[in-house]
């Protein structure tokens, strides 16, 4: 009941109407199932035998209903038209199985939005204590899982139906033979569920903590690759990679010989009780099961369409014991608390105000306590101090990335709040230390999923001062490699003041953008964002004066406090 209420969280309104469509559908499957397996036995009757056709009175009414001249043309048509039943049953049926398999794999695409989504809408300060690595799992192959734990909850929920309402006819046929069958199942079940099942959940625990291992390996791998060439320790990450894989390689194979086990078990089980069966009544009676036989057929008729269907049941148990971690992953993710931001307006003309913040990323160990300052616009504005004094912290409490714990920041004379935050971060360009850029066209890399306007992409890259470069390849459709690999250090930072200014922001952030530089390469690139900024505010986290030699005030970020430099 659990898993059904925390799965009621993943599925759509529209999701439970289908779903509540596909069970009335397996109930219905299960009564044709029912009826394919019950009219055998009247059939076999009246082939062997024609006067059953006059002795049953069932078969009687059908037989003078239309009209039939002799027991030899009903039998003709009664086999006809069981041959038409059985074409449609096969056809309902997987029929049935698409709509199962269409709902179930569907979902993958709505689950893996809704995990890109909330990883989006992540607050910044929750964001950072995340794992890349552990995240694109989720979206990639947690979320996939999490279809085959929905599509095996549907295949037990259908194969149950099936199976109650053979039972029942079981039940009708012989109440004493299938209560002896039931318990031999049920204990033999237990059995299954108790052994099979429980080494199943325990793997699909370590399948999930393995894939992990995986992506980080390769993620930390590629991300390092220079790194790995200069110090030449292939080997040891070939092992580690191979550790995860094998691991998770053997976690697969566990699961997939072990979902053979219960069918396998099952019908060894079955057909063993049919054959007791028959040795039982041969020695209670001692003659021959010719009395017996119509009951018999009907006893294996319904093992041979109910077998598959607990085997089915077991599989589908199975499935959601391997894959429950993959379901308690995704719900656990999508009940992470997200940004909800308002779309009011807010207007930058005059000045941003800081009052009495305090902000820390744990309880009781604050970065930054009771810090006052105003920063007129236009102002060129530089923050100094040690690594780890609160620097960058502070620029992100500035431009709306963290929250404070205590204070406020005002634009103007309007408080920084949920309700305005998107409008004022779409006030800012922003250069960081490193710049990312991925594999694809410069252009690409400056729009950044923005509107792409090649005019606009133009005028920035000729503002940053690279344009003249990459005029001379493949203009703004020239590939820059994953990470930039394919320009020098500078470049990329260009590309990177191209990327902020693009969109035209009233405020330009760098947090220590130009520290890798050498000092020519600074000096010029610094004297660039001067000249662009003229009528920007610009915010400078930096160690070097020169970097902040033309800057209008300096603020000393030292003990938790800023001072005026």
């Amino acid at each position: 009941m659990e898993i059904l209420k925390r799965l009621r969280y993943l599925l759509t309104r529209r999701d439970k109407i289908y779903l509540l469509v596909l069970l009335f559908f397996s109930i219905v499957i299960a009564i044709i199932e029912t009826a394919g397996i019950s009219v055998i036995m009247p059939f076999i009757r009246v082939a062997t035998d024609f006067n059953q056709v006059f002795v049953n009175k069932y078969i009687k009414q059908v037989y003078y209903l239309f009209h039939f001249s002799n027991p030899q043309n009903f039998v003709i048509a009664f086999g006809l038209v069981l041959i038409v039943f059985y074409i449609f049953r096969s056809a309902i049926n997987l029929f049935y199985f698409y709509l199962l398999s269409r709902f179930a794999f569907s979902r993958y695409h709505l689950i893996a939005y809704r995990l890109f989504e909330n990883y989006i809408k992540f607050p910044y300060k929750d964001f950072v204590t995340k794992n890349s690595a552990t995240l694109t799992k989720n979206i990639v192959n947690e979320a996939n899982n999490l279809t085959l734990f929905i599509s095996a909850l549907l295949f037990l929920l259908s194969e149950i139906a099936i199976v109650i309402i053979l039972y029942s006819m079981m039940l009708y046929i012989n109440y004493k033979i299938t209560f002896l069958m039931t318990a031999f199942l049920i204990v033999n079940g237990i059995i299954l569920i108790k052994i099979v099942t429980k080494k199943i959940k325990t793997e699909g625990v370590k399948r999930s903590k393995f894939q992990n291992d995986f992506y980080k390996v390769i993620n930390s791998t590629f991300g390092n690759f220079k790194f790995i060439k200069l110090i030449g320790n292939e080997q040891e990450i070939l092992n580690k990679f191979s550790q995860a894989s094998f691991s998770f390689a053997k976690t697969n194979i566990i699961n997939q010989t072990l979902s053979h086990f219960p069918r396998l078990f099952l019908e060894a089980i079955g057909f063993s009780l049919v054959i007791f069966i028959v040795v039982y009544l041969v020695w209670k009676y001692n003659t021959d099961i010719g009395v017996a036989l119509g009951m018999i057929t009907m006893f294996v008729l319904a093992l041979y369409r109910l077998m598959p269907s607990v085997n089915r049941i077991f599989n589908s148990i199975n499935q959601l014991a391997f894959y429950k971690k993959s379901f308690d992953i995704v719900h656990n993710d999508l009940m992470y608390e997200v940004e909800d931001l308002g779309d009011e307006k807010i207007d930058f003309n005059k000045k941003i105000e800081v009052q009495n913040l305090t902000f820390g990323y744990e309880e009781g160990k604050n970065i930054l306590e009771d810090v006052n300052l105003i920063i007129k616009r236009g102002e060129k504005v530089a923050f100094i101090g040690e690594s780890g004094a609160g620097k960058s912290t502070l620029i992100d409490l500035i431009i709306g990335i963290y929250k404070p714990i205590k204070g406020n920041i005002f634009i103007d004379d309007t408080k920084l709040s949920e309700n305005n935050v998107k409008s004022w971060r779409k006030k800012i360009g922003f250069i960081p230390q490193t710049i990312y850029l991925f594999d694809g066209t410069v252009g690409e890399n400056v729009a950044f999923g923005r509107e792409f306007d090649e005019q606009k992409i133009i005028e920035a890259l000729q503002k940053a001062r690279i344009w003249d470069f990459f005029k001379k390849k493949q203009g703004i459709y020239t590939r820059v490699g994953e990470g930039g690999i394919m320009l020098s250090g500078g470049q990329k930072q260009r590309v990177g003041i191209a990327r902020a200014i693009y969109s035209n922001p009233e405020v330009l952030v760098l947090d220590e953008a130009t520290s890798a530089l050498d000092y020519e390469t600074e000096k010029e690139i610094m004297q660039e964002i001067f000249d662009l900024s003229k009528n920007k505010t610009l915010l400078i986290i930096a160690h070097r004066h020169s970097t902040i030699k033309n800057c209008d005030k300096i603020y000393e970020v030292k003990n938790k406090s800023v001072k005026w430099s």
